[in-house]
């Protein structure tokens, strides 16, 4: 199980506070709900989190570590097994959704044979076992949510950070997404999952709310 924790982490855009400085833990098999409308700061803290945000855009503040290494950058973040699912998924159109969860794979070292089955593996868990070979721009908003989702479980994560991944779905696959995410803490992984939807996070180990990039903690973990 891995260990995510952040001691002072706030995002600043020039003048702008978009997430005032907070601490926060969350432990290896446990999920973390962030909530709050839209403009409260949840993209940016989970963009802080997994140091993805460039220097010239903003400044961050604060320390962010995976089992007490020190994440400096993103490169060092993805090492440690980060994997952030951004709002708008960040898929390719022009690959299919097998395509999609292989890619990453392969460019990792993971062997042919065992990223094919993960491929097959993610892409049912998210209820899209049948859809692999159609391409990202056939598919509908809520199944190229799904399709981000099946990428990140395939890379198998230390700690999964998911925007919103559960926004554009119906009831029946927002569950089924959830129970996914569930699974992934389940496996040892630290999962944050940003959501304006008070269902989604009920279902979460802890919540914390944001309301113009100041928290307070509703469940703590």
């Amino acid at each position: 199980m891995s260990d995510l924790e952040a001691v002072g982490i706030g995002v600043t855009y020039g003048d702008t506070v978009a997430v005032q400085p907070l601490d926060l833990r969350v432990p290896g098999g446990r999920m973390l709900a962030v909530t709050g409308p839209s403009g409260a700061g949840k993209s940016s803290l989970l963009w802080a989190l997994a140091r993805a945000i460039r220097p010239a855009v903003a400044t961050l503040h604060g320390t962010v570590s995976v089992d007490d290494v020190v994440l400096e950058d993103r490169e060092s973040a993805a090492r440690a097994g980060v994997v952030l699912v951004p709002q708008g998924n960040g898929l390719n159109p022009a690959l299919s959704a097998e395509e999609s969860i292989l890619v990453p794979l392969l460019a990792l070292g993971v062997p042919p044979r065992e990223a094919s089955g993960r491929v097959t593996d993610s892409l049912s868990r998210v209820g899209l076992a049948d859809f692999g070979r159609h391409h990202v721009d056939q598919l509908s908003g809520g199944q190229q949510q799904r399709v981000a989702l099946a990428r990140a479980f395939a890379l198998q994560p230390a700690v999964l950070l998911a925007d919103e991944s559960t926004s554009d779905l119906d009831a029946a696959n927002r569950e089924l997404m959830l129970a996914a995410l569930r699974e992934e803490a389940a496996r040892g992984a630290s999962v944050v999952l940003a959501t304006h939807d008070p269902d989604a996070a009920a279902q979460a180990d802890a919540a914390l709310a944001l309301d113009e990039g100041a928290a307070t903690w509703v469940r703590r973990p």
